[in-house]
């Protein structure tokens, strides 16, 4: 599966995604896109899905007859987010083509 990281993502998620494809969207240039826009792009370029601590987009974009699917990080501190990888990767492994799982990681 193809991966984007949206800016918030923590990098080291990744570790955690074996076998899938990610790429940064700062490292690409896409870092200042809106979020309708950061989708599109990302879908006409073949990503699978996005990963993003943007809990708004829900509200923002129409996932309907998307091919992309939307994985939101409920916090994006990385103390609290490592007590949820495992979580993560099921969220990702899960995903299917316009798809939009909030994973609850809570300030503590």
């Amino acid at each position: 599966m193809r991966i984007l990281f949206d800016n918030g993502a923590p990098n080291a998620i990744v570790k955690i995604l074996v076998g899938h494809e990610v790429t940064f969207s700062r490292a690409i240039g896409w870092h200042e896109f809106r979020n309708g826009e950061l989708i599109l792009q990302a879908e006409e370029a073949g990503y699978d899905l996005l990963l993003t601590t943007d809990k708004n987009i829900r509200y923002q974009q129409n996932l309907l007859r998307r091919k992309i699917a939307l994985v939101v990080l409920g916090n994006s501190q990385w103390p609290q987010v490592r007590l949820h990888l495992e979580e993560i990767a099921a969220a990702v492994n899960a995903s299917t083509p316009g798809s939009y799982t909030e994973v609850a990681i809570r300030f503590r």
